[in-house]
């Protein structure tokens, strides 16, 4: 299978269609929100028109508020990719969050855990010092990769535990090899920071002209919490709150575009994680990447 990885705003999605077309493939979306239906311009989302008829698997499968983790995306992603090798066709999985990439790549083995609302309800109620406090003492090896401000991760660690009765850093720690697909090959884009940056201020303009405001208006209008997991993604939140008066239009505008730049940083740390990944600079050029798969 052919991965391609990169930060946001990198020209991904443009280039994975291209391949796809020549390369008589299939894709497999490794991005934790376009999985969910009626988040569109948020999630920079391919619409009808620009995926031009080619098979688009993991997006606009969930509703807002249905639970998907990273061990839904591995078990599902691996699925899909025995089916399109097996219709004689080539799997391309593009995306940017690298948990997930890592995850699938890697064999880990997540806890098979469905999220407990009552359980994290309750859990939400403790205070955050207590929380953390439990997961050093129960976790130690958990506790310590997560910082003690991070609540939602904190709680999901106790969830686990609660629930399988098994540190959640012993499920992450041991591997599967049955999950790993041995024919890998990793095409990931880099580009220039000042460059990166300007497509990221571009990018974030242009949601805000697709009606990333309106979109979110139309979420929670009908009826969808913005307290969920999903509302939490970048866009999202900032939507949130600027609607909830928190900042002007053009504050929000400001924050979003500062935030998605450190997230794209964030993602190139996950991204030098792995290895034998082939790195393409711009101008990107699809020949060279398709001379480049052919030699291998």
């Amino acid at each position: 299978m052919l991965i391609l990885l990169g930060p946001t705003a990198a020209g991904k999605t443009k280039l994975a269609i291209e391949l796809a077309k020549k390369l008589n493939g299939e894709i497999i979306s490794a991005d934790s929100m376009q999985v969910y239906r009626g988040m569109d311009v948020g999630t920079a989302k391919p619409t009808l028109e620009e995926r031009q008829g080619l098979p688009h698997h993991l997006i606009d499968v969930l509703d807002p508020d249905e639970p998907w983790t990273v061990s839904d995306f591995v078990e599902q992603a691996n699925k899909l990719t025995k089916d399109i090798v097996f219709r004689g066709k080539v799997p391309l999985i593009v995306g940017g969050t690298g948990l997930y990439l890592w995850s699938l790549l890697e064999g880990f083995s997540f806890p098979i855990a469905p999220a407990d609302k009552e359980l994290r309800a309750k859990l939400e109620k403790e205070q955050l010092t207590a929380l953390y406090s439990r997961l050093t003492a129960i976790d130690p090896a958990a506790a310590e990769k997560i910082h003690p401000n991070d609540k939602k991760r904190i709680i999901r660690a106790l969830e686990v535990y609660e629930l399988t009765g098994r540190p959640i850093s012993h499920s992450q720690a041991t591997r599967d090899p049955g999950l790993v697909t041995r024919d890998q090959l990793l095409i990931g884009l880099n580009l220039p920071r000042e460059e990166l940056y300007s497509r990221i201020d571009q990018r974030v303009d242009s949601m805000i002209e697709k009606g990333l405001i309106e979109e979110v208006t139309g979420l929670l209008a009908k009826g969808y919490s913005k307290e969920l997991p999903s509302f939490q993604a970048l866009g999202y939140k900032e939507a949130v709150e600027y609607l909830a008066g928190k900042w002007t239009k053009e504050q929000m505008i400001a924050e979003l575009k500062k935030r998605t730049r450190h997230f794209a940083r964030r993602q190139m740390t996950w991204f030098k994680r792995f290895n034998n990944v082939r790195w393409f600079e711009p101008p990107i050029d699809s020949r060279a990447i398709l001379d480049y798969i052919s030699s291998i």
